[in-house]
């Protein structure tokens, strides 16, 4: 009887007992019965489970009344020890709102209580209901007009301050422009991003916490946990996952579609390492087709294969020096060989140029082929990064951008130089990619024989 006594005091004097506290909330469930049920699952780890109501017939599960100061410094221990989800916050329910204590046989005092809210807010819709509609003053349409959408929200900042707040909204944009702000009860702001569906809120919120866009205590919450509006953003265009997840396409073509993308520098091995996998992470935060990772591989080597046909990529066999590449053959023409060289001038005024070079020797040879590079100003001003057995000599002025790559291979120094429109940056990018992924020897140099005249090239559709 004690305990029943309590909560009926709780209900009924919620002022008196809780105006001040705030609660740690780990759970939300929608009707008494759902939430009487967790409330016992938690009450079984915790002495001090408490359950209090949110709009829409939901109810919240959480430990406490606690001061803020301490909720905050439990939140913290519980989620290190993980005890409670990493979800979980610190919560201010106001004085309005009754705790109701969860004590061993307190089911129906759950129940009962959910029961009384959803009988008040039903019986507030009926009054709406029984108005005539013109007769509702621009207040009230106002209202309505504030209040979240159905669906799930990305919650991804909560804060106390409006100042701080506001802040908050205009980084967060730089990221999400499609989010928004929130006032919360309790007097708190969150930015969010919403609304979605449940399982694309769910998707998104774990692939832009693997990719880093998103602290790990970000998370998703219904439209009845919003509270109203100060800015709601757009709805953002992030579809849910296909229902079962596609297969993973093979590693090795995933790196070059990365690599491609400008998201992996790593060796294309086909092997699943951390650099790798970061990188599938950024990406498909950053393509924003699908949250699940095989469905956003296969766009993105789909989009690689359709720029390579728009550039025109073909494979090029250049019988001079021996070398194979694929290079965008609609924009380059044979112009001469000399020596170690073989240089492929711009066609119909595209402003590219492509020079692949081999010969005999080792590293000393590489690096007086990178000084040749240099000082025929065909990377002007170049930044080097010289390793044993690898060249790479980036640089730009205001005409074009250049990058030389070489390497020692079965003792010979061999490499190329791309030359590119400087305002084409993205597509110079994604070119040297290729050109590097591709290279390979296909025959002997012809240029080795100095009685040997240079031959014209030859190439084939890629």
């Amino acid at each position: 009887m004690r305990r029943l006594g309590v909560m009926v005091l709780a209900a009924v004097l919620p002022v008196a007992g809780f105006a001040q506290d705030a609660v740690i909330r780990i759970e939300a469930k929608r009707g008494g019965d759902a939430a009487a049920q967790a409330a016992a699952t938690w009450g079984a780890q915790f002495d001090d489970v408490v359950t209090f109501p949110l709009p829409r017939g939901w109810v919240a599960i959480g430990l406490g009344p606690l001061s803020p100061d301490e909720a905050e410094a439990r939140l913290a221990a519980l989620k290190a020890s993980r005890q409670i989800p990493q979800d979980s916050f610190v919560a201010l329910p106001g004085g309005s709102v009754a705790l109701t204590p969860f004590e061993g046989e307190g089911e129906e005092a759950v129940s009962e209580a959910v029961s009384e809210a959803e009988a008040e807010e039903a019986t507030d819709g009926a009054a709406q209901d029984d108005s005539e509609p013109e007769t509702a003053s621009p207040e009230e349409v106002t209202v309505q007009a504030d209040v979240a959408p159905p669906g799930s929200y990305i919650r991804l900042q909560s804060l106390q301050s409006r100042t701080d707040a506001d802040a908050a909204l205009h980084t967060w944009r730089e990221k999400f422009p499609d989010a928004g702000l929130w006032s919360l009860p309790g007097g708190w702001f969150s930015v969010a991003l919403g609304p979605l569906e449940p399982a694309a809120a769910q998707g998104w919120l774990g692939a832009f916490k693997e990719s880093g866009d998103l602290p790990r205590d970000a998370f998703a919450s219904d439209a009845a946990e919003m509270g109203t509006a100060i800015e709601p953003g757009e709805t953002p265009d992030l579809p849910a996952a296909p229902d079962q997840p596609a297969t993973m396409p093979p590693l090795d073509q995933v790196q070059r579609a990365l690599r491609w993308a400008g998201r992996y520098d790593g060796a294309i091995d086909g092997k699943s390492g951390p650099v790798t996998r970061e990188a599938i992470a950024r990406e498909v935060a950053a393509l924003r087709v699908s949250p699940d990772e095989g469905t956003a591989m296969q766009k993105l080597i789909e989009r690689r294969e359709d720029w390579r046909r728009e550039m025109g990529l073909s494979t090029l066999r250049d019988e001079a020096t021996g070398l194979s590449v694929n290079a965008p053959m609609d924009k380059l023409q044979f112009d001469r060989a000399e020596r170690a060289l073989s240089i492929y001038g711009p066609k119909d005024g595209s402003g590219a140029a492509l020079i692949l070079f081999s010969q005999p020797g080792g590293q000393q040879e590489l690096l007086d082929l990178s000084g040749l590079v240099t000082a025929l100003g065909w990377v002007p001003q170049p930044e080097r990064t010289i390793e044993r057995g690898h060249i790479l000599l980036e640089g730009a002025n205001g005409n074009h951008r250049s990058l030389a790559e070489g390497w020692v291979r079965d003792g010979r120094a061999e490499g190329f130089v791309l030359i590119w429109p400087a305002n084409e940056a993205e597509d110079q990018m994604r070119i040297a990619a290729e050109l590097s992924d591709s290279f390979s020897r296909f025959a002997p140099a012809a240029n080795d024989a100095a009685a040997t005249a240079p031959a014209t090239p030859t190439q084939t559709a890629d």
